[in-house]
């Protein structure tokens, strides 16, 4: 793993700010206003607007997101500047941070223009690692990161209630390639989980399975994918809890929200286990020895924390981390191990 100077840290930080901003600009137009919302004890921010004789609402986000509402603040003066973005992108991109392929790039790019991020989807897989090497600072270790997959998460509850539907998944890739095409789910044939283009590249929606076993191969109806089906998946609710933000390296830059780095890795530990796939099983053990080398430095109490969120779940849980354990180096082992020793001796002496 090799740190990347402070000026590229410098530069990615500005691009995320400007993503962000001009993901912000793009949404809501300046003719409206926003307003507080309450829903079950919490609070909303939603941007209404006259579209002639009709009010319009539009969910935007949690008043507890520090970065929406610093936005919904200074939304006056907020510009997108799309050539400062492209040259910040190509600057970094030049400094060693990962770029995706250009299919990978535009799919990411038009979900994010559908609004698939602002009703607090995330983004995942492969395209996700990359994606971890600005906020880390850091090169990624390994072989070119190459996929033939994307994959997209909601939490069905999120989905069920936000009141809101970006377009069909379907209609916004066939604004990319034409040739996706919907491949029938066994369990159901009637809700989609899986699209597929002439290439073989796939497009998964995914969504936690918390309920029990018998869910497990059902795809659930997603009201804010356009009623589209979503593959339920266990562990899922772990990896996209309290998600962050980070910026694909595509065009101008693609914002994208994505599992927190710390619980990517451990989750990285449980389905390396779980594969039967060695090749698949052995990238996974890989990118987590990457991400816990990086966050030992930069994020050691957030790492902690999540290992130990993941360990106090249950013995099913414990014995999949101890096995995963087993397959990172004797190197990125004791790193894990120190990292949460400390852990614990400052939990048991917080003045020290």
């Amino acid at each position: 793993m090799q740190q990347i100077d402070l000026a590229t840290q410098t530069m990615f930080a500005e691009l995320l700010q400007r993503c962000l901003d001009a993901e912000f600009d793009a949404e809501f137009r300046e003719n409206g206003t926003f307003v507080r919302k309450k829903s079950k004890e919490r609070f909303y921010w939603h941007y209404q607007w006259r579209d002639g004789d009709k009010t319009r609402n539009k969910y935007v986000g949690p008043v507890t997101d520090k970065s929406i509402t610093d936005r919904v603040n200074r939304f006056a003066s907020i510009k997108s500047s799309f050539k400062r973005r492209q040259t910040l992108v190509r600057a970094v991109a030049a400094a060693g941070l990962p770029t995706p392929d250009h299919l990978s790039g535009s799919i990411v790019e038009a979900m994010w223009k559908a609004g698939f991020f602002r009703l607090r989807s995330v983004l995942g897989g492969t395209l996700a690692y990359q994606a971890y090497a600005g906020p880390l600072g850091i090169r990624l270790d390994g072989p070119p990161l190459m996929t033939q997959d994307a994959d997209f998460a909601q939490f069905w509850g999120i989905s069920e209630n936000i009141g809101e539907s970006m377009p069909a998944p379907l209609a916004v890739l066939h604004s990319i390639d034409a040739t996706f095409r919907q491949v029938p789910n066994i369990k159901d044939p009637f809700a989609c989980t899986r699209y597929r283009n002439q290439m073989d590249y796939a497009v998964d929606l995914l969504t936690p399975n918390r309920g029990s076993d018998e869910h497990q191969d059902k795809p659930a109806r997603m009201k804010a994918l356009a009623g589209s089906g979503a593959q339920p998946l266990r562990h899922l609710d772990y990896l996209i809890h309290q998600p962050e933000r980070s910026v694909l390296l595509y065009g101008g830059g693609v914002p994208v929200t994505i599992p927190r780095a710390e619980r990517f890795a451990v989750h990285k530990l449980i389905v390396a286990v779980e594969r039967t796939d060695q090749a698949k099983s052995g990238k996974d053990i890989q990118q987590a020895e990457t991400l816990i080398a990086a966050l030992a430095n930069t994020r050691p109490a957030e790492l902690a924390t999540a290992w130990r969120t993941a360990w106090d779940t249950g013995d099913r849980w414990r014995e999949k981390l101890e096995a995963g354990r087993e397959r990172l180096s004797n190197e990125t082992q004791a790193i894990l191990e120190s990292t949460l020793k400390r852990a614990k001796q400052r939990r048991r002496n917080p003045t020290r």
